[in-house]
């Protein structure tokens, strides 16, 4: 900020407040080069923003010649929070292999509806209930699935 730039143009008390809440973000370089244009160029002919940047910059300059580490017990705190407790490990496990067999079994019990043998009375109903389809296509799926008759005594029964 040079002083040969400063204007004498009016500010308004709206635009200092604006300008005052983004001098961070500008000392950190979060600012868009455009916003940053418009924030130097307030500064330039506003003296209050001015004291304002100032005090800012050296607050800034102050806190980075503090350099204090760490607790060294502050690092094995936060680690001992992020790592999940084992009991919940555990029961994650047990969760996950009880979906497991409980999925396996269901469908397996579907496999064998979908794929098992038919009783003589069922079959009846299942085909009547395809005559509605009766125009399927030689040689069709459809066709195959309304002709079939189940073998009597092929030990398949429910």
């Amino acid at each position: 900020m040079d002083k040969e730039k400063i204007s004498s143009e009016p500010r308004t008390a709206m635009e200092c407040q604006i300008v005052q809440a983004q001098l961070s973000a500008w000392l950190d370089d979060e600012l868009a080069e455009a916003a940053g244009a418009a924030l130097s160029a307030h500064l330039n002919r506003c003296e209050a923003c001015r004291s304002e940047w100032r005090k800012l910059t050296a607050l800034d300059a102050a806190l980075g010649s503090l350099a204090a580490p760490a607790p060294k017990e502050l690092a094995e705190k936060v680690a001992a929070r992020l790592r999940p407790p084992r009991r919940r490990q555990r029961f994650q496990s047990m969760a996950l292999a009880a979906c497991l067999v409980l999925g396996i079994a269901l469908g397996g019990a579907m496999a064998r509806g979908f794929y098992g043998a038919a009783t003589p009375n069922e079959t009846g109903a299942e085909v009547a209930s395809l005559e509605v389809f009766h125009d399927f296509p030689q040689g069709s799926l459809g066709a195959v699935v309304a002709s079939y008759q189940p073998e009597e005594g092929n030990g398949n029964h429910r």
